[in-house]
């Protein structure tokens, strides 16, 4: 599968540096054409000459090398390219590489590429939690940048958690995946609700939940990737839109259960993923409710909003495979596997959102049920769940054609 395939192996200042050598190594035995790119900081962690004799090509080092630059060394790497591996990725690679920096020769190569970047994160497990470390790896997964760990265990710090390098094997085989992943799903078309949505008040105030729309893009952007033709119908999100993704803006439960219904009639599968809100204001306020002396209390009417997926998977006409998602503080699996039976789903994935677990988080686990079956996903990041949401689906989606 990597036969003449040119992968460039870009290494950062991590301890884990020494063990991208074995991956070059894997990578050589696959008969890969290799060039190694290292940052001034990874040279103190491992040597050029090890990685030359390892790859069997001169290691690049300097944006700057007078005689590499004469031909537009840069440019000419990054053309050359069929994938770019950065491992380890450092949080300061990561940073620089998420606001668009290019101070050294890997950081320039990563802007100036149309090849892919692989990501394989490596970093102190306090700093891996960072919330700023986490925003700039979204930020980039947003931008269609693969990301493969990290794991969790002993750090070389002596600290024990999340942040170990992916091993080489692990890394080579997301690699192999990546070149031998196909477009088997042309033709396909999914609809998709994703987000909250929000439920006004007055022309201020609004109704809304937690959900920030990440599982819902990820499994947007999980079946495009493999060609399906993808409409993402997304509530209030700070999100960009998944490559090949036709995405459409709703802001209240009314306004995508239109939109729900209208693209679902026109899809095989149907998703609905969207945390929608179950009820609203029964008459919005046409000005701002003013806080005053004598309203020390505030009642609101409530009705129900449209059931959306409900609604779809009781279609007479043009229904599509409907899966729906159930996030719930207790009692996950009786809750998920009546909410199966009474909305007439094909598949229900089920999540414990208690203490404040999903919503906003950068991982997620899943429990499938579906007629005389039920699966677990484990924990994991929600890019990579949703992969193996997708081929969950299309196995069973397949299975009733």
């Amino acid at each position: 599968m990597l036969k003449n395939k040119k992968i460039v192996v870009g290494i950062t200042g991590g301890i884990a540096a020494y063990k991208t050598i074995e991956l070059i190594r894997l990578l050589k035995k696959a008969n890969a054409e290799v060039r190694v790119v290292l940052t001034p900081a990874a040279e103190a962690f491992v040597t050029p000459l090890t990685l030359q004799a390892i790859s069997g090509n001169a290691v690049s080092q300097s944006l700057l090398d007078p005689q590499a630059e004469l031909a537009m060394g840069h440019i000419e790497l990054a053309k050359w390219a069929d994938l770019i591996v950065i491992a380890p990725a450092t949080a300061d690679f990561i940073a620089r590489l998420a606001i668009g920096m290019g101070n050294d020769l890997l950081s320039t190569l990563c802007l100036v590429t149309a090849a892919p970047i692989m990501l394989a994160p490596a970093m102190n497990q306090q700093m891996y939690k960072r919330s700023v470390v986490q925003q700039n790896l979204q930020n980039l997964r947003t931008q269609g940048v693969l990301t493969v760990g990290p794991n969790s265990g002993f750090q070389a710090c002596g600290d024990m958690g999340e942040g170990r390098m992916s091993e080489p094997a692990e890394i080579f085989q997301h690699i192999v995946q990546h070149f031998s992943a196909t477009q088997d799903l042309q033709g396909l078309t999914v609809a998709i609700t994703a987000g909250p949505t929000r439920e006004a008040i007055d022309p201020v105030r609004y109704i809304s939940n937690h959900s920030s729309g990440k599982m819902g893009f990820a499994i947007a952007e999980a079946f495009a990737k493999r060609g399906a033709t993808v409409t993402l119908i997304s509530g209030p999100v700070n999100l960009s839109t998944p490559n090949n993704v036709e995405r459409v803006d709703v802001i209240s439960a009314q306004e995508m259960a239109q939109q729900a219904v209208r693209f679902a009639q026109q899809s095989a599968i149907f998703i609905g993923c969207a945390a929608v809100a179950d009820y609203r204001v029964e008459k919005i306020a046409e000005q701002k409710i003013k806080k005053t002396a004598d309203n020390a209390h505030l009642t609101l009417k409530l009705v129900k909003n449209p059931d959306i997926i409900a609604t779809v998977s009781n279609l007479t006409e043009n229904r599509p495979f409907t899966v729906g998602f159930a996030a719930e503080t207790e009692n996950v699996a009786a809750y998920a596997k009546s909410k199966l039976q009474r909305k007439n789903l094909d598949l229900i994935c089920a999540n414990d959102v208690s203490e404040g677990q999903v919503f906003g988080s950068e991982q997620n686990s899943l429990q499938l049920f579906w007629q005389n079956g039920e699966k677990i996903l484990p924990l994991t990041d929600k890019s990579q769940l949703a992969t193996h949401l997708v081929n969950e689906i299309i196995d069973l989606y397949e299975k009733v054609q």
